[in-house]
């Protein structure tokens, strides 16, 4: 098969979840035989553009001229299979949908937020949830100035989601969400039900494995108020007020909290600001944790961080809403808190600790869910009967695609190539 990967890459300077998935995604299917292409912008970039340059970018964020022409000519000369859409935002723009529609190239994307519904992707304002605009107009997002608490900030992203809703439904033949609840959500939003499909995350193997007890508890990840880390500060705080759990926890990532945690963390032996982990690093600090602990306070669409630690044998503490109710099987994979609440965290964290034969217990489960759901084998499966489901729903495809939602082989038993083993 081959693909073309559309994605407008992050800052570097941050941790980003959908950067390593749009990388661990091609890497799979290269390392399965597949052709894939991929059609990039960097936001690391824009820094070296010039000031005319910097200030025409908002007009680019809802629609993108050259970008149409530049990816309809490379679709029209490749001739890929399928185009797969992750963010557009902000120098490739929705413009990439007419691009597929010019060349007649079916698209899938994944969502990875909720920028479909809302401006920032985060359904939350001020620290609490927020469905204001889901189903309506942006205008409150504008109002509230909910990017990076600027209104003339979220004025392009609030532009664009009104002015391209439609084209985002039309225009892609499937939508991969990446659980079941963010799907829900989308649903209820009122995105077609019959587009959207649940197409779970994958994550490599690690190789390192926890073979000990663990040596800390770990939180890894972006240092944002969302993620969390002030709730787990609070919460730390409250268990280091009653002599602690026996462990340190240690905090990796970066993010605009930055200061604010190293300052928190400075001078203390039960905490340990490590700051930026490379992917290496990072294997290692979950293979050596107690437990991972990721205390959103917005409704994660997937938990990256939470399926590393499966991987890995290590159980997680975690909010108990959003994806992580799927991800996270209370008392067996690890233990979810009431969202938003540090005593509540606070307890699951000594729960976590005060028991190791426990621990260790589902931490073995939690590697057993880990194969069975979110391993590359799994993953190739899904991304690949996503993709023929998105071009047999085109005119002249052949079949149409499965249910939203059914990833079983069952579902592509009629495709040549499938019967003959072609997406392994």
């Amino acid at each position: 098969m081959h693909v073309l990967v559309v994605h407008n890459r992050y800052a570097s300077a941050q941790p980003s979840g959908e950067n390593k998935v749009v990388d661990q995604e091609v890497a799979l299917l290269r390392g399965a035989g597949h052709r894939v292409g991929v059609f990039e912008r960097r936001s690391d970039d824009i820094a070296a553009r010039s000031l005319p340059g910097k200030a025409a970018l908002p007009l680019l964020v809802p629609w993108n001229p050259a970008v149409r022409a530049e990816l309809a000519a490379r679709l029209r000369a490749e001739r890929p299979d399928v185009v797969h859409v992750h963010n557009v935002f902000p120098l490739l723009s929705p413009a990439v949908l007419a691009a597929c529609a010019d060349a007649g190239v079916p698209a899938v994307a994944t969502l990875h937020n909720y920028t479909q519904v809302c401006p920032p992707g985060t359904l939350q304002r001020d620290g609490r949830p927020c469905t204001e605009c889901v189903g309506a107009s942006p205008l409150p997002a504008v109002r509230h100035g909910c990017y990076r608490n600027s209104r003339l900030a979220t004025v392009p992203l609030a532009v664009s989601l009104s002015v391209n809703r439609r084209r985002w439904w039309s225009g892609v033949e499937r939508f991969f969400c990446i659980s079941a609840a963010q799907r829900d959500v989308l649903v209820r939003a009122g995105m077609p039900a019959e587009r959207l499909a649940v197409k779970h995350n994958f994550v490599p193997d690690p190789g390192a494995r926890r073979t000990g007890r663990g040596e800390h508890l770990l939180h890894l990840g972006r240092l944002a108020e969302t993620k969390g880390v002030r709730l787990l500060m609070a919460a730390w705080d409250e268990m280091a007020a009653g002599g602690g759990v026996g462990v340190p926890l240690v905090i990796a990532g970066a993010g605009p909290l930055e200061r604010e945690v190293a300052a928190w963390a400075a001078g203390r032996d039960d905490v340990q600001y490590v700051g930026l982990y490379d992917p290496a690093q990072c294997r290692q600090a979950v293979a050596r944790a107690v437990a991972v602990v990721a205390p959103s306070t917005w409704l994660e669409t997937f938990g990256l961080v939470v399926v590393e630690a499966m991987a890995a044998g290590v159980p997680a503490v975690a909010a108990g809403h959003g994806a992580f109710v799927e991800l996270v099987e209370d008392g067996v994979t690890g233990l979810l808190h009431r969202p938003g609440e540090p005593a509540s965290l606070a307890s699951c964290l000594r729960r976590i600790t005060a028991d190791p034969d426990r621990n260790r217990e589902m931490g073995e489960a939690a590697r057993r869910r880990y194969v069975r759901d979110f391993s590359p084998a799994v993953g190739l499966e899904r991304l690949v009967a996503g993709y023929r489901g998105a071009i047999a729903g085109r005119p002249g495809g052949g079949d149409r695609p499965p249910p939203a939602g059914d990833t079983s082989t069952g579902s592509r038993r009629g495709h040549p190539r499938e019967r003959d083993g072609g997406s392994r």
